[in-house]
């Protein structure tokens, strides 16, 4: 328990923010992605801190599938809210307008999930609780989140061996077809020779 604390303190104190600068070059595009599990929520905010008052940028967010869950064109700030509904790899693309040439432009990305996008001002409104018994229910929800990414991980750790195993079986049987296959054929071969020495009186 002694051990779980400190871990659970820096687990919340440093995962909370997500907040990023990201540089995008004129013509060109900058990407993020993060491993979300199903029926997690996230909360998007960007917004442009560098570049010329006429630069602007367009977003596209798309699930592991390839479905679209947000584009905008041609803006300075957006906002995003949506529950995750399949498990996997989420892609957030920027890229500066084709029609500014003002040089590279910077963002302010705060990428929020989980735990770190629930409103705990809600909450602490709702149930009535403040101070020491808030961050209590903060660090409950850490756990929590904490306990389930490592039983999604022990998840994919388990379908991982399986595969493993079965590659593995796949390839030990595979090799003795291939030896069996060496040895019909080398049978085969000599029998024929047999013959052919034997039809040519050499043996």
């Amino acid at each position: 328990m002694s051990m779980l604390l400190p871990l659970v303190f820096f687990f919340f104190f440093f995962s909370t923010s997500r907040a990023l600068w990201i540089t995008i070059p004129t013509g060109g595009t900058k990407c993020i992605s993060e491993e979300i599990h199903s029926n997690v929520v996230v909360l998007v905010h960007y917004a442009l801190v560098r570049g010329t008052p006429n630069t602007t940028i367009s977003s596209k967010v798309t699930s592991p599938y390839g479905n679209e869950l947000h584009h905008v064109d041609s803006t300075r700030v957006g906002n995003l809210a949506f529950t995750a509904r399949e498990s996997g790899l989420y892609l957030a693309c920027f890229w500066v307008d084709r029609n500014d040439r003002g040089g590279d432009a910077i963002l302010d990305l705060d990428w929020k999930t989980g735990i770190e996008a629930k409103d705990w001002d809600s909450v602490a409104k709702r149930e009535k609780i403040q101070g020491v018994e808030l961050e209590l229910k903060r660090l409950e929800g850490s756990v929590e989140s904490i306990y389930e990414n490592l039983m999604h991980l022990r998840g994919r750790e388990a379908e991982l061996r399986n595969l493993s195993e079965s590659t593995n079986a796949r390839v030990v049987w595979f090799s003795f077809l291939s030896l069996g296959v060496c040895i019909i054929v080398s049978v085969l071969q000599l029998l024929h020779l047999k013959r052919y020495f034997h039809k040519k009186k050499l043996i």
